[in-house]
């Protein structure tokens, strides 16, 4: 029996957790990617983001689907905001190296701040599903932050899952439930799309993403059991942990890493 890396064992158990978060909110990047570049400082970033698509597909692909089981969709919203995220993160995999990251950071920290605070502060926020929007509505304004969070996909990834949720709750008024299941199916197609991109220029490292890929679909099975046991409040609590340790990397990247 040939000897197991030890650097994979690591990476598979930190795509397990990522999975387990990616599930329930999103945002399992955030310790899935770290982990990589930490691990496997060798390799180029296109290639460690490359590389984290092929797990994050896996286990957001069962959410999704376990999810649509137990939730009603709106497809006729939905599939709108699937499409042009698709295209969004297409051109955000074709941009990584042409555009430099940073600028995005300090506007993301600086909206994650005042979610968490709003969220803490409005103990209703997220837990009933509202109607205040036409269908036509929720489309046009669906297709903004999917082309938009469908683009940091491509171009960053970690977070995108968390930030779909939030869009969901904020800008058309889900519950965090319908939320959640919503920006799983979205988060498929910007997987999907940049997969595509990266797997065409040699940036995927597949003796890495197929066992991690394995990992993330137990985790993401632990996580949708839960959340479907536990409910909007548990979802909620939840999406405060990830939007504060969100906000913690972010502004380590944008303070701390570089004084280091």
């Amino acid at each position: 029996m040939p000897d197991i890396p030890f650097e994979l064992i690591l990476l598979c158990l930190a795509s397990f957790g990522a999975g387990f978060i990616d599930s329930i909110v999103g945002g399992g990047g955030l310790l899935q990617t770290p982990a990589m570049l930490i691990i496997l400082p060798q390799y180029p970033v296109a290639t460690i983001l490359g590389t984290t698509k092929i797990p994050s597909l896996s286990g957001t692909t069962l959410a999704a689907f376990r999810y649509a089981s137990q939730v009603k969709i709106n497809w006729k919203v939905l599939i709108p905001v699937i499409l042009i995220a698709f295209l969004g993160a297409l051109l955000g995999a074709y941009c990584i190296t042409l555009i430099s990251s940073t600028f995005i950071k300090p506007f993301i920290l600086a909206i994650l701040v005042l979610v968490a605070i709003y969220t803490y502060s409005k103990k209703d926020f997220g837990l009933h599903q509202e109607k205040g929007y036409s269908t036509f509505k929720q489309i046009l304004i669906g297709l903004a932050f999917g082309l938009a969070i469908g683009f940091y996909d491509g171009l960053i990834g970690p977070g995108t899952g968390a930030f779909l949720m939030l869009a969901f709750v904020t800008l058309i008024g889900n519950d965090f439930l319908h939320s959640t299941t919503n920006a799983k199916f979205v988060n498929v197609a910007t997987n999907v799309a940049a997969i595509i991109y990266f797997s065409q220029s040699g940036h995927i490292l597949y003796q890495y993403a197929i066992p991690m890929a394995i990992f993330n679909v137990g985790g993401s099975f632990l996580g949708t059991r839960l959340t479907l046991l536990k409910g909007n409040k548990f979802i909620r609590t939840f999406f405060l942990i990830v939007v504060f340790g969100t906000i913690l990397r972010f502004a380590y990247d944008l303070f701390l890493k570089p004084m280091l």
